[in-house]
């Protein structure tokens, strides 16, 4: 059964225009699928269309010989109409710009070429060309919460949630109780187990963590060789650091200190981490106030049952005590979804005030797992100054709600 992703709802809008569409994120994440999906879109309304996986040894050979090879492979190839040629696994050629670049020059208007490949590391790495004006590129993260209604049979939850859970509202306070009851059900395993398709499908929650493992020693590791990164322990035992200070700032120094690396050896393990799509960093707001950091950054993991197996441990985040470090990872990935990852900053200065969630420089976020660990005057100078900032509480549970004329308290 196929599942709608929001990706592929995004690429509907350029596929019938002369850009090259990309797909990139972590392994496993559903790029194959969704290219499928379209090239079955197109096929069935009889387009000439041509499906090629370069992890084929004999296709990546004739590829890499010439672009032009690509010709003999389209049947008909017929010069007044297009044809969309879907590539999977891109990367895995010698020099996959250049491939991209001749077709788009040369058969512009003529070859449609859609393209999925395994991370942005490759995509940055290898790409020396940008592509500028020829390309648009979609990013296929683990599911969204949205995303995991939808795959755990709830389309209905999906189209309110989408609806109703927006930046302006960032709350469930406007469902029936039922259905508040229902998402923070799901919620629960969402946030033990994540949301990587093959583990979103698995029935028992025993197949759920092998396949989070495999995914942790077999994938994660596939990006490590083919990165060429040395020292395959230490980069896992930085993941496993990162999932005790989800939310934390980032000190390249003591990490290097701890791990015994250089910290242009830590500054290689954190770009593939964040270009192979499992965790991001993000960095600070300021607006030239002297007080305010400027240099370290915060880590979030991409997926919560990633983080869980370096954590090692798949409880029921409302036992856990790491709980509000779980929830505040998971309201990460929400805005992540709803606003972009380079429109989210966070706000911390020298004395430690703080601000969980910056958004386009519009919207302020302040994650609290209970209501009661909320101290309004905590925040007042951040209110006094940025007053043209939305400032909201976002929490799970506690106790009453607090209003203030300057914020918003958003149950969850």
């Amino acid at each position: 059964m196929y599942y709608e992703r929001r990706a592929a709802l995004k690429a509907l809008e350029y596929l019938f225009n002369d850009d090259m569409l990309i797909f990139t994120g972590a392994r496993q994440t559903g790029k194959t699928t969704i290219l499928k999906h379209l090239f079955k879109l197109l096929k069935n309304k009889d387009n000439t269309v041509l499906f090629i996986n370069l992890e084929d040894s004999d296709y990546l050979k004739l590829l890499n010989d010439s672009p032009k090879n690509l010709l003999n492979l389209i049947d008909p190839f017929n010069a007044n109409k297009v044809a969309y040629v879907f590539i999977d696994e891109i990367q895995y050629l010698d020099n996959p710009t250049n491939f991209l670049k001749f077709l788009y020059d040369e058969y512009r208007g003529r070859i449609k070429v859609i393209v999925s490949g395994s991370s942005a590391f490759y995509i940055d790495r290898r790409f020396k060309d940008s592509l500028a004006g020829r390309k648009k590129i979609f990013y296929v993260y683990p599911l969204s919460f949205a995303e995991f209604l939808l795959f755990k049979g709830r389309g209905d939850l999906q189209s309110k949630y989408e609806k109703r859970v927006t930046i302006d509202n960032f709350s469930i306070n406007n469902f029936l109780l039922p259905e508040k009851r229902e998402i923070n059900h799901l919620l629960d395993e969402y946030t033990r187990f994540g949301g990587y398709p093959g583990v979103v499908l698995e029935e028992s929650y025993q197949n759920k963590i092998e396949r989070i493992g495999e995914i942790a020693n077999s994938y994660i590791k596939k990006d490590i060789l083919e990165s060429r990164i040395n020292y395959i322990d230490k980069y896992y035992e930085l993941f496993r650091i990162f999932s005790g200070q989800t939310g934390c700032l980032v000190n390249k120094h003591e990490l290097s200190n701890i791990l015994n690396l250089s910290v242009t050896a830590i500054d290689n393990y954190f770009y593939l981490m964040q270009k192979s799509f499992h965790v991001n960093f993000i960095k600070p707001f300021y607006r030239n106030i002297r007080k305010e950091l400027t240099k370290m950054q915060k880590v979030y993991f991409l997926d919560q049952g990633l983080r869980n197996y370096f954590f090692k441990n798949f409880g029921n985040y409302k036992l856990r005590q790491d709980r509000g470090e779980i929830f505040e990872n998971f309201i990460y990935r929400e805005l992540l979804e709803k606003a972009g990852a380079d429109n989210i900053r966070f706000w911390r200065t020298q004395t430690k005030n703080e601000v969980d969630f910056i958004v386009d420089e519009k919207y302020a976020f302040e994650v609290k797992y209970n209501i009661n660990s909320f101290s309004y005057k905590k925040y007042k100078l951040f209110l006094a100054e940025y007053p043209n900032i939305k400032f909201s509480v976002v929490y799970h549970a506690g106790g009453i709600d607090s209003t203030y004329r300057d914020i918003s308290c958003l149950k969850f």
